[in-house]
This record gives structure tokens, C-alpha cells and sequence, in this order.
């Protein structure tokens, strides 16, 4: 059997040993397994990499696919007013001047002052409930767009837009983290994550199709929106009811399974698993500087991501295509941006670093955003696309990995929301920066826009570096004060409840 629960003693006595603060103690026998060890010497579970191979499949199996087209719709939902745009929304519904801008701003700030709110009472209630009914509310927003007449009924759809998305991705994070181990995470989150450069791709090739409406009573445009919106409710219905509420309590899991999750939960995930919420307690995340220089780096990926997701298709129509070319040829840079995410998560998670890969991306959206500001585009047409490239390279790649990043050295589940629900948020914000610099008297070259993109990457590319540089000088400084080199993988997040403060704590970074 590869996961046992059994009561004689552990015959593992020669074995690295890993006390543990609740009567419980780790052992790492020479086979690889965890073997859980009550303070009598009971073995209470021997989890084999075999057991938990077969695990995380079904994980992979029957949680990632539901999550990533929940997130494929929420992308859509969001970024399809791009899409419209090029397709005469401004002039269907009177825009002028720079209310198109606003209309992409105000989406943003309900974002922030409500993501803290829900992600809350996502802890509180399960994700498995508060993601449905945030996509539920989502998908009706998205409906509604249809009946919008003017500036301002535009304009309040997307305040509740951002009210009913604000949470979501911070919650996925979260809901994820109670189903993987830390090395295990980067990849999967990635998978998941890539739903949205493959929906920026399909929703190119969505309004490509539904902009060759031409005998409907309705603008061409008005269906994307009916289109996405429907399909969004119908499958909040399908995830309400599907999702588990936690690994221990999952319906195609047997007993023993249930167990191992929990037990992995414990060993490299959490220091109490399904922990009830505190607000003071989790709120303390804030007392650590490291905190606030995330933030920091959350607030240099924002505008590169918001730049790229929401005027990529004015970026690919400098090259000169008409509306419907330029729609199209944004499906190809998206869907590298997925590939490259997927490729810089698995490096990532097999070589258990972080920073270099979250460095990496922001060093591709810089060189992508300088290039394309320095040559003549017209001229070189070829370099320009693949400046495009670069840039989708660099925004999906750090937004995955920073988040994984950070959470991966919170055992805390309720300072890993807080922290969580306030960063993703603030990269988004981001999208205030990004839908104001990008001007229509800038257009079609966008110099002012580009070159601040730019300079975000290049801060964050610093303040990545610095985080990085800190957790590995820090790691040798604990390690000297023990006496002995001891490894991330060594330590049970179970013992690292106070984080930073723990004598035990390592840095995965």
C-alpha cells in the first residue's frame, strides 16, 4: 500500500527527524516518504511520492480544468471591451475624447475596495461557493453591456464589473493552496493562469467570428457580449455545484486520500489546515517589510499586465491591418504568452526557484516594450510583431509566479488570503496607469505609453532581484545560527505558523 495509517512504532529512528509543535513528529525516511510519527512513537501515515502522484492527478483531473474556464470566462468578460472597441463602440454609443479611458479606469477601483471583502468571506464560506457567485454576478454585468445606451450606463456596468471580479483571481490562489504542495504549485496555478492568455487569443478569433454579423437588429459588437455573458451564468450553475469545498472533503476521494491530502496540506502547505479565519491574526502579515516590498513589485508588473491586456489591439494596429486583420493577429502573441507562462512555471517548479523566472519575465516585457518603441514599425514589420511577442512573454510569466512566489512562504491560510487579496488587486489597479496613458493623441504610435510600460518592467526587474538576493543572504544567516544548512523542503510548514519569526523558517524563493 503507498499510503498506510498504522499504530506500531516507527521503525525509522535513523531517519532525518523533524519535530513539529502539535505531538506530532516528521520523519523523511531514505525511500523519499513522509512518515507521520505520533510523540509515542505510533506511526499515523507513510505518504509515498507514488500515493501522491495519483493524488494530484485527480486533483488535475477534476479541479484545474473546472477553475481554468471559470477564469477563461472572467478574462473574456473583462478584456472584450477591446475588442468592441475596434469595431465601433465609441461611436454607437457617443464616446468622445477620453471617456473610453475612463470607462476602462473606473472598473479598477471597485476592484481594489471590494477584493479584500470578498476574499474574506471566500475564507470564511469556502471558495467553492463565493467563486461561482462572483462569475454568476459577472456573467449578468457582462449580459447588461447590450442595453447600454451612453457613456454612463457603460460606465456603471463596469463599476459592478470590477466589484464581482475583484476577488477572484486572489481566491483561485488561495483555493489552489489547499489542494498542493509548494513545489507543486507554480505549474498548476500556470495551467490554470494560461486560461487567460488563451482567452485574450480566443477572444480575437470570438470577435473575429462575430463581427462578420451583419443581419442582426443589434451593432455587430453588442452579440460578443451576449454571446460571453450567457455562457459565463450557464457554467456558474455547473461550478456552484461541482467544486469541492476543500481536498479533505472532496466527493471522488476516498477516505485514505482525504487523509493524505491533509496530511500534505500539513507537511508543505499550511501550518493548520482548514484554519478558521482571525482577522488580527492575519492581518499581522503586514508587520514583515517583505510584505510591502511585494506590493512593490505587484505594483511594477500591474501596468505591463493591464498595458498588454487591454491595448494589445491597439499596439498590433500600428502594423497597419484593418479592424478585423488587427483582432486576429492578436492570437498569436497570446498564445505564446501561454506557452512561454507554462514553460517558465514548470522550470520554476522543478528547479524550486522562483525570483529568477519572475526577473526573467519582467527583463521580456522591458527589451519587448524598447524595441517596439525604437524602430520604424513600418519599415520592420516582422520585428515589430515579434516585439509583441516579447511583450506577452513578460506579463503572464511574473503575474503567476510572484503570486506563487510569495505564497509559498506564508504557512499562514489566513495571512496568505490577506496578503493575496491585496496584491493581485493592486496590480490591477494598475490598469488606472495604463488605460490613461495610452491616449487617442498618442496613437497609432504610442510612444509616451510604451516607454512607461517600460519603465515599470524595469523597476520591477530591480526589486525583484533585491527580494531574491535578500531571502538567499537571509537563508545563509539562519543557516550559520543553526550550525547546519537546512533545506526548505526540510522544514514542515506546520512549524511555521509565525512565519519570518520562526527560528525553523526558510525562504522559498
Amino acid at each position: 500500500m503507498d499510503y498506510d495509517k498504522q499504530s506500531q512504532e516507527s521503525p525509522m529512528s535513523d531517519d532525518k527527524q523533524l519535530p513539529t509543535e502539535y505531538g506530532k513528529v516528521i520523519e523523511v525516511n531514505g525511500s523519499g516518504e513522509n512518515v507521520v510519527n505520533a510523540e509515542d512513537g505510533r506511526t499515523i501515515a507513510v505518504i509515498s511520492p507514488a500515493a501522491e502522484r495519483a493524488l494530484t492527478r485527480k486533483f488535475d483531473l477534476r479541479i484545474l480544468p473546472v477553475l481554468a474556464i471559470m477564469y477563461l470566462f472572467n478574462s473574456l468578460d473583462k478584456s472584450n471591451l477591446g475588442n468592441a472597441k475596434t469595431h465601433g463602440l465609441e461611436k454607437t454609443l457617443g464616446l468622445k475624447g477620453s471617456q473610453y479611458n475612463t470607462i476602462l479606469s473606473v472598473f479598477f477601483v471597485p476592484y481594489v475596495l471590494t477584493a479584500p471583502i470578498l476574499a474574506i468571506l471566500g475564507k470564511k464560506y469556502g471558495p467553492n461557493r463565493v467563486l461561482p457567485l462572483m462569475m454568476f454576478s459577472f456573467g449578468c454585468c457582462t449580459i447588461l453591456v447590450t442595453a447600454a445606451k451612453n457613456f454612463g450606463g457603460l460606465m456603471t456596468l463596469r463599476w459592478f464589473l470590477g466589484m464581482s471580479e475583484s476577488a477572484f483571481f486572489p481566491l483561485v490562489i488561495y483555493y489552489q493552496t489547499t489542494f498542493y504542495r509548494r513545489g507543486e504549485l507554480a505549474r498548476r496555478l500556470a495551467i490554470f493562469y494560461a486560461a487567460q492568455s488563451i482567452a485574450s487569443a480566443f477572444g480575437g478569433l470570438l470577435a473575429f467570428g462575430v463581427f462578420q454579423i451583419h443581419s442582426g437588429s443589434l451593432a455587430e459588437w453588442r452579440y460578443l457580449f451576449i454571446i460571453e455573458g450567457c455562457c459565463t451564468v450557464l457554467f456558474s450553475f455547473f461550478a456552484f455545484f461541482y467544486l469541492p469545498q476543500s481536498a479533505s472533503t472532496a466527493r471522488f476521494l476516498s477516505q485514505d486520500e482525504k487523509d493524505l491530502a491533509y496530511y500534505r496540506m500539513q507537511i508543505d502547505s499550511s501550518s493548520v489546515v482548514n484554519e478558521k479565519f482571525n482577522f488580527k491574526d492575519s492581518f499581522a502579515i503586514f508587520k514583515h517589510w517583505t510584505s510591502f516590498l511585494i506590493l512593490a513589485i505587484e505594483i511594477c508588473l500591474g501596468v505591463p499586465l493591464q498595458s498588454v491586456s487591454l491595448f494589445l489591439p491597439q499596439i498590433v494596429a500600428r502594423l497597419g491591418y484593418n479592424a478585423v486583420k488587427t483582432n486576429l493577429y492578436t492570437v498569436a502573441p497570446n498564445i505564446s504568452g501561454a506557452v512561454m507562462l507554462l514553460v517558465l512555471a514548470f522550470a520554476s517548479d522543478f528547479t524550486r526557484w522562483r525570483f529568477p523566472f519572475v526577473a526573467l519575465g519582467f527583463l521580456f516585457t522591458f527589451l519587448g516594450m524598447i524595441i517596439y518603441v525604437s524602430i520604424d514599425v513600418k519599415r520592420q514589420l516582422h520585428v515589430a510583431y515579434f516585439a509583441t511577442f516579447m511583450m506577452t512573454w513578460g506579463t503572464s510569466a511574473p503575474s503567476v509566479l510572484l503570486d506563487v512566489w510569495y505564497n509559498n512562504n506564508i504557512a499562514h491560510e489566513g495571512r496568505r488570503v490577506v496578503l493575496t487579496s491585496f496584491g493581485v488587486p493592486l496590480a490591477n489597479l494598475m490598469g488606472v496607469v495604463s488605460s490613461n496613458i495610452f491616449q487617442n493623441k498618442d496613437a497609432p504610435k504610442y510612444i509616451p505609453a510604451l516607454a512607461t510600460t517600460a519603465a515599470f518592467g524595469a523597476t520591477g526587474l530591480a526589486l525583484t532581484l533585491l527580494l531574491g538576493a535578500y531571502m538567499m543572504a537571509d537563508n545563509a544567516r539562519r543557516d550559520r545560527k543553526a550550525g547546519r544548512k537546512i533545506q526548505v523542503r526540510d522544514i514542515p510548514t506546520e512549524q511555521l505558523r509565525d512565519g519570518p519569526g520562526a527560528a525553523e523558517f526558510r525562504w522559498f524563493y
